[in-house]
């Protein structure tokens, strides 16, 4: 029975070891042939394309960019909306 609990409690050791080395080793072929870099330019570019925030339409709730929204202006606030439909729905309510 304490043989068992042994051989598991090695093939568990063992199996992180070997998981550890092949991470490594798949970090450092990814380094050299510069996948990592093709990442950060990727990740950096979402980053500049969703700088825009989205607003949320009061009337549906749909959540639209700003540059390609219905706006109105209300007491001096601009409100963006998903469409025109929406925005005069917001005037009548």
């Amino acid at each position: 029975m304490i043989r068992v609990v042994l051989y598991l409690l090695l093939a568990i050791i063992l199996i992180t070891f070997l998981r550890m080395v092949i991470g490594g080793f798949t970090r450092a072929v990814s380094n050299l042939a510069g996948l990592s870099g093709e990442r950060d330019r990727t990740s950096a570019r979402g980053q500049r394309e969703g700088s825009e925030q989205l607003k949320r339409d009061p009337v549906c709730g749909i959540y639209v960019a700003p540059s390609a929204s219905v706006t109105k202006e209300v007491r001096g606030k601009t409100i963006y909306f998903c469409s025109e439909e929406c925005r005069d729905k917001y005037g009548e309510g």
